[in-house]
């Protein structure tokens, strides 16, 4: 007979209360692992939650009228494509950090690109100045991109003419000296384009293509298709290891052969030349600012006042500034014509050119941002290049650069670039990075002790315009009228458009 233990007032066997014992300790234990085991996959999902959202994938760019397929399998449309990304309650933001530079810049060409020799030679020189930044052609005036791009449609289209053939050794050297890269990217005048896709260019109307006095091709700006292939370049740009992407011949030709062109209505669907130039500048500016990019363009300096001039080439100052980071006007005093700004010789008095036309700028700007949140910085393209083929005219050198860059300054803006379609710089009206910085803490200054009104125009101040408005009997500016410097991005010689 088994021993019995005393339990309060029950006698209970003694191997009954082992094994009530076992089973106690055995659904402890169970409790412990299944605790324990909800710990584990709650911390997995955590971690999986984490994962995905670090390595959410930035917004895929695809042409208008493709589609990509999402994670439910259903297609999407493009449009819809925007920056930021909802995950459940997290939103996540997919547009990459931007670091602005205050830009003090040079153009180089494709070719001085892609020649070792003169790269080194520029950037010798550009160490002793403050000079920050190179303004590069990845796409040059007749549509050719400067080297090898992994871009099935750059390669459809074959663009690519090399001119720099060790793109990715230009940019460390770029980048070991701290130099801002800027991708030049001529926009609408493209005469590769011309021969490889003529559908996608301006056309008289019985279908034959249209080409300036030069003999090349324009990119019809209501032509979608053209949109993407530009903002893919930009894509490319990137990849490279450019900063930026400036946009220039961002207009239609305006020569008067122009005036038989034919646009169809299935493109234009009412659209004026302005209205397009700043849907396109809207378009790219969202798709590239979604890849890390800053976006600029090159407009003419004389739309800034001038509402025919503007209409004529499709650009309007104050709307473009709406949809990019930097608008850089193109001011050469070389450009305007004689009597402009009641200055009887522009090319003459950079100074006062430069003075009146970015004055004009900031009144213009002023009016344009009532209820903008967004605004571009303006970065005019100064001359560093003697116009010696206008009647009156001065040798440009050093003194005619700094008086240019002082305007600037006195203007109110603080970035500039110059301009010389030979590469070839005055070096000497550059000041050192140290004298430099001395004069940008001089200036922080001085404009800190000014008060608002002499830096924002006065609301009350008449049109944009008025002040614009040239002596009696003079002549404005005109576009496309004389000869142009070989490359230049700014207009020709003493332009108007239009009569």
């Amino acid at each position: 007979m088994p021993k019995r233990l005393k339990t309060e007032n029950r006698w209970v066997p003694k191997d009954r209360i082992e094994d009530r014992k076992i089973m106690r300790r055995i659904i402890l234990l169970l409790l412990m692992c299944l605790f324990l085991l909800t710990g584990i996959l709650a911390g997995c999902g955590r971690l999986d939650e984490i994962d995905r959202s670090a390595t959410t994938p930035a917004p895929v760019v695809v042409a208008r009228g493709e589609t990509v397929a999402g994670d439910n399998g259903q297609e999407q449309d493009d449009d819809e494509t925007e920056p930021e990304l909802q995950i459940g309650e997290i939103v996540i933001d997919t547009t990459q950090e931007r670091a602005p530079v205050k830009v003090k810049g040079i153009y180089i060409s494709a070719y001085v690109a892609g020649t070792p020799s003169m790269v080194d030679s520029l950037l010798a020189e550009i160490e002793k100045t403050e000079i920050n930044t190179l303004v590069i052609d990845l796409k040059d005036d007749f549509g050719r991109v400067a080297c090898e791009m992994n871009s099935p449609l750059v390669e459809e289209l074959g663009s690519v003419k090399v001119h720099i053939r060790d793109m990715e050794g230009l940019m460390e050297k770029l980048q070991q000296r701290n130099i801002y890269a800027i991708a030049r990217i001529p926009a609408f005048r493209d005469a590769h384009l011309g021969k490889v896709r003529p559908e996608w260019c301006v056309q008289y109307s019985d279908g034959t293509l249209f080409t300036d006095k030069d003999g090349n091709a324009w990119v019809n700006p209501y032509k979608r298709e053209a949109w993407d292939y530009l903002v893919e370049i930009g894509i490319q740009a990137k990849k490279l290891g450019f900063q930026e992407v400036q946009f220039d011949y961002l207009r239609f030709c305006t020569e008067t052969s122009m005036k038989d062109v034919v646009f169809d209505e299935a493109d234009t669907q009412g659209r004026s030349r302005t209205d397009v130039i700043c849907e396109f500048m809207e378009y790219a500016y969202r798709k590239l600012k979604a890849q890390g990019l800053f976006v600029s363009a090159d407009v003419y300096g004389s739309i800034i006042n001038s509402g025919v001039n503007a209409n004529a080439v499709g650009q309007i100052y104050g709307e473009l500034a709406k949809h990019v980071d930097y608008i850089s006007p193109m001011i050469y005093p070389s450009h305007y014509g004689d009597g402009y700004y009641g200055i009887d010789y522009p090319d003459m008095h950079p100074y006062k050119v430069i003075t009146a036309a970015l004055q004009d700028s900031r009144r213009e700007l002023h009016f344009a941002r009532e209820g903008q949140e967004h605004m571009a910085i303006v970065r005019p393209w100064l001359q560093d290049f003697t116009a010696s083929w206008l009647k009156h005219y001065i040798p440009y050198g050093p003194d005619q650069v700094r008086e240019q860059i002082q305007a600037t300054y006195d203007a109110g803006y603080d970035e500039w670039l110059l301009w010389d379609a030979s590469c070839r710089y005055d070096w000497d009206g550059l000041l050192t990075p140290e004298d430099a910085k001395a004069e940008a803490d001089w200036i922080a200054q001085s404009r800190a002790a000014l008060p608002d009104a002499e830096i924002v125009p006065d609301t009350a101040a008449a049109a944009p315009t008025a002040t614009a408005v040239p002596s009696e009997g003079a002549r404005v500016p005109r576009i496309e009228e004389g000869p142009v410097p070989t490359g230049s991005a700014g207009p020709t010689v003493g332009a108007y458009i239009g009569d």
